[in-house]
């Protein structure tokens, strides 16, 4: 493993420089618990924000509160109760945290937030009553109760500013509504003041959510150009993607200037009253076409906080540019929005409905956790054992030194910092590297689009069968899912085509309804010459006819380029910045296992808590992707490189994925692991001591004799134990973590391919 390299300069001073607040969207024990929360705020993040679904994934997706759990089991905790004893525990430990940021700026800063019940949304008393209630539980001067900026909860609003109380208003789309929100904060101030009590001490924001409107906007201009002949009214349309969040924003902050100016405003000022900030939320790029920083990047604004998740921090921290821009080109902006309404968008149409789902996905995770809980609580009381278990026998001393050098290489934040030195200490290779480990975060993304998956799988019930047109990495994923959920009732059979075997092609054409099947051309560079060679074929067997066809490929691509000129039904730009066997979460995987009708959005809800589980401030030894590439890596340095799978035969074909993403990604420069896959589990005599078993079965299974037999002789044994099918999508995610920590302990680049670039080249020839 190389050494970490020293850091350039942190953009995060540059935005205090000018006037904006930079805060974490994230919350988490472990976070706390290790240090890393006390670590960022003193490099320059100033507050925290969190909601259900934050605290969903951190409770679901973690062993942070397992201790915990354990005590309000013993304590005959209701799910409820023992949810906001375990959030109250975090805001108070974080608000610890940032007490002196607090201090220091006189109570501008050091905030972190706490949100009311999201299904009080539309209940004014009830909200009033849970944010008097969290306000008394948390008991820290620093703490923000979120409040939703609903018709029901602008009097809540109202009435807790005219109390001395510190508000986060969340869920803001539109303009008007955010301009009724701050009618409500000054006459709070007023009816504060007039009872005497003091303005300074009252601070509030008003928390708009960015990303989420370009993702409706543009998905409605798709559509319009999909509908129109006319190039013109085409390019026009295809103008405007990208550009509506940002136009509303800027369009907010200038209201934001008016409403805090003149002579009302002046008289609360003079009085004590600060002035309730914009902060800018929801500022993840979902769309691989925009920069993963845009969001941050052009709303840098004086008196604004942005709420920002960590893989953005880790991008803005990487390569983000500071320059005022939140006030640039503001009559731009009021252009863009008259052109939106122009060709039929109504931002108020948008907003609104941006403002229903809001609150019902923060509600649905609300659900979710107490749901979540009270499976914890049961698992508690019946005994049941954790999910990873090992017996590691006389090797352990040796992983256990692997483990300890990965905590002090500082492994996991530098993963997640996608710092290529942790790979190769080549300048050469490190734009490459990085634009490789895009897979880290793509489920976020991802998860974005779950309507997308879901209008998807409705659609695709038109088809009686779809054909996966696509080599290699593109064709993996896609595969494991056929052969592990099978058909699907009510949905199209999924065909994988990824040979050019002529018997075989002319096998799937003879199983298939030509007339009613979609075609899926998938291809990251869009110029795999086997895939386009698929396509030309099936070109013509359907007639030519571009409604039975999608394409999955990279932005600006060949095969993009081609699909819009054939008219294809879809076309799925995936982010650039994943290899193709690192693509499982991505497009390449997800729109297969839409059509086939897997319930993708769960099946990205349990990577995602994977991904909380593998997170930078997860200390190794509980941090399952970590640990598990440590103990690969460690094992293959003294002679065990033989990772030998043992699946549950539900899940069988998912060893297959397993041993091509570890053949490929470690599989060079003269040295490796060597995954064996599908071996029948024999003695444990007939094994010397080159193999390290990784048991990979799910929770209903019945005990495998022949691993516990392994485990008695001293044999190295790894268990994997899934919930059910669909936690595949948490084991995706883990085995690419472990594959690159493994890599790096070897001394691999874990994402170069130069056999397969060498194999495709020789095959355009």
């Amino acid at each position: 493993m190389a050494t970490a390299t020293q850091a350039k300069p942190n953009p995060i001073q540059e935005l205090k420089q000018i006037g904006q607040s930079l805060w974490l969207d994230n919350i988490r024990r472990q976070l706390i618990s290790s240090g890393e929360l006390a670590r960022l705020r003193d490099e320059g993040l100033t507050g925290v924000t969190s909601n259900p679904t934050i605290f969903e994934k951190a409770v679901s997706g973690s062993t942070d509160y397992d201790e915990a759990m354990v005590q309000l089991v013993r304590e005959k905790k209701k799910p409820a109760e023992m949810l906001w004893e375990l959030m109250v525990e975090d805001i108070q430990a974080a608000a610890d945290t940032f007490r002196p940021v607090y201090d220091k700026t006189k109570g501008k800063d050091g905030f972190v937030s706490i949100e009311v019940a999201p299904t009080l949304a539309n209940n004014t008393r009830g909200t009033i009553r849970m944010a008097e209630d969290l306000r008394e539980r948390c008991r820290r001067p620093n703490v923000m109760v979120k409040i939703p900026a609903t018709k029901e909860g602008l009097p809540a609003i109202f009435d807790q500013i005219s109390k001395g109380h510190n508000i986060n208003i969340t869920l803001i789309f539109a303009v008007d509504r955010y301009a009724e929100v701050v009618e409500a904060y000054l006459a709070g101030l007023e009816k504060l003041h007039k009872d005497g009590g003091d303005l300074s001490q009252v601070a509030s924001v008003a928390s708009f959510f960015v990303s989420r409107v370009d993702t409706k906007v543009d998905k409605i201009l798709a559509e319009k150009a999909g509908q129109t002949e006319d190039p013109q009214k085409k390019r026009s349309l295809d103008q405007l993607l990208g550009k509506a969040a940002i136009a509303n924003s800027k369009m907010a902050y200038e209201r934001y200037k008016e409403l805090f100016a003149g002579p009302r405003w002046d008289k609360l000022r003079k009085a004590g009253a600060r002035s309730q900030r914009c902060l800018w939320a929801s500022t993840s790029t979902k769309d691989p076409r925009y920069p993963d920083t845009y969001y941050v990047e052009e709303l840098i604004g004086p008196d604004t906080v942005d709420t920002i998740p960590p893989a953005t921090l880790a991008a803005f921290r990487e390569h983000g540019e500071v320059r005022r821009s939140l006030d640039e080109n503001v009559d731009l902006a009021r252009r863009q929005l008259k052109q939106l309404a122009g060709v039929g968008v109504s931002l108020d149409q948008v907003t609104h409905e941006l403002e229903v789902e809001g609150v019902e996905a923060f509600t649905k995770s609300f659900e979710s956790l107490l749901a979540a809980l009270e499976k914890s609580a049961k698992d508690i009381k019946a005994g049941k054992g954790p999910r990873q278990w090992f017996s590691l026998g006389r090797l352990q001393p040796a992983v256990d030194t692997q483990i300890a050098k990965l905590q002090k290489d500082d492994a996991p934040r530098r993963l997640w910092a996608k710092d290529s030195t942790l790979w190769s200490a080549d300048p050469a290779k490190r734009q490459e590297i990085h634009d490789r480990l895009g897979w880290l975060d793509v489920a976020d993304k991802m998860l974005e689009k779950s309507d997308e998956f879901t209008a998807l799988g409705k659609d695709g019930r038109d088809y009686s069968d779809v054909v996966l047109l696509g080599m290699g990495g593109s064709s993996l994923c896609p595969d494991v899912l056929r052969n592990t959920f099978g058909a699907v009732k009510g949905h199209p059979k999924l065909h994988v085509l990824d040979t050019t075997d002529p018997a075989t092609i002319l096998g799937v054409r003879s199983k298939i309804k030509i007339q009613s099947s979609l075609f899926i051309v998938a291809s990251k560079s869009g110029e795999t010459t086997e895939t386009l060679s698929h396509f030309a074929y099936f070109w013509e067997q359907a007639k030519r006819k571009g409604r039975q066809f999608a394409a999955i490929t990279d932005p600006g691509s060949g095969l993009e380029k081609l699909a819009k000129e054939h008219e294809f039904r879809w076309i799925f730009p995936n982010p650039p910045d994943i290899g193709g066997r690192y693509s499982a979460l991505s497009y390449f995987g997800l729109v297969p296992g839409a059509l086939m009708g897997v319930n993708v959005r769960e099946m990205l809800e349990r990577a995602i808590e994977m991904e909380h589980s593998c997170a930078d401030s997860v200390p190794v030894e509980s941090n399952p992707g970590v640990w598990l590439g440590g103990v690969m890596g460690r094992l293959a340095l003294q002679g065990r490189n033989k990772v030998t799978l043992i699946t549950s035969p539900k899940v069988a074909t998912f060893g297959y994925w397993v041993e091509q993403l570890i053949a490929e990604s470690t599989g060079k420069e003269g040295k490796g692991i060597v995954p064996i896959e599908g071996e029948p589990v024999g003695k444990p005599a007939v094994y010397g001591d080159d193999r390290l078993f990784v048991y990979i079965r799910l929770e209903a299974d019945p005990p495998h004799r022949g691993v516990q037999a392994l485990e008695k002789a001293g044999h190295p044994v790894v268990t994997l134990t899934l919930r059910d099918k669909l936690d595949l999508g948490g084991e995706f995610f883990r085995w690419e973590v472990a594959t690159a920590i493994a890599g790096a302990i070897l001394g691999i680049d874990a994402f170069d391919q130069p056999n397969v670039q060498e194999s495709k080249d020789n095959t355009k020839k």
